[in-house]
């Protein structure tokens, strides 16, 4: 219960951060000029207007996350706020993920708001509502709930700049890190293709929850991919999240 009172406090004051309209405004005007686009493109038009949508959509979306979610822990501390209540019968655990969980639903909210412009604009274009969009916005929403994770747990040890670029960072490498796996085939078996491994268990792939070509091109997505990103997307929140509580807990504000 107490969570979810932080959670609605959270979404409250982050449907009210100027910076959250400014990105969407520039992620609806992306949008909306994929009609341009894709008047001045040789193709098949619709596939251009929806693939810049749903590029759109995850592009405008994680910088939602990231530049909203490294200063969540920092604000609180900042106004000092963070003294009151803890000093309340308050877990940080449970301020923790309070926070986190409004800082999701406001990107619901968000994403949201980006779908029904993207459908509307698709709509104009083709007089049809194409709902086999929403598979990949879904998948795209899970990629934004790790990321804001990991902005939080940035937050939790790190000013706004350095958390910002650290979640950037998480962001890019989580989009190329696919290419570890042609690098681990050319390495010679021995301790550097041991080491890639390792290295290739360890950092994030996003890709798990990229299906924008697939719904794009209308292609079949492989066997099993809905239950194994979901799952994906689960074990390593869970995992950034139980690192930040752990961070969080230690922390001295004094």
């Amino acid at each position: 219960m107490t969570i979810l009172v932080i959670a609605r406090h959270t979404f409250k004051e982050a449907v009210r951060d100027r910076i959250l309209y400014l990105l969407l405004f520039f992620s609806s005007l992306s949008i909306i000029l994929a009609r341009v686009l894709a008047v001045l493109t040789v193709g098949d038009r619709v596939k251009v207007v929806k693939d810049v949508c749903l590029a759109s959509i995850a592009f405008f979306g994680a910088l939602m996350a990231i530049l909203i979610g490294t200063g969540l822990v920092y604000k609180e501390i900042e106004k000092r706020t963070i003294f009151t209540l803890i000093s309340k019968p308050l877990r940080r655990s449970e301020f923790l993920l309070g926070k986190y969980l409004g800082l999701v639903l406001t990107l619901a909210a968000m994403v949201a708001a980006m779908t029904v412009i993207s459908l509307a604009v698709v709509f104009l274009h083709t007089f049809t509502l194409e709902i086999q969009m929403l598979p990949a916005v879904f998948f795209i929403f899970l990629e934004l709930m790790l990321l804001t994770a990991v902005a939080v747990l940035f937050s939790c040890f790190s000013t706004p700049i350095l958390s910002s670029l650290f979640a950037l960072s998480f962001y890019l490498i989580g989009h190329f890190s696919w290419g570890l796996d042609t690098l681990i085939r050319k390495t010679p078996p021995g301790i550097g293709r041991t080491l890639l491994r390792v290295l290739d268990a360890i950092l994030p792939d996003l890709e798990n929850f990229n299906i924008k070509t697939e719904v794009v091109q209308n292609l079949p997505l492989p066997s099993g991919f809905g239950l194994g990103a979901a799952g994906y997307a689960v074990v390593y929140t869970a995992f950034v999240l139980l690192l930040a509580v752990l961070i969080f807990r230690r922390r001295d504000f004094v």
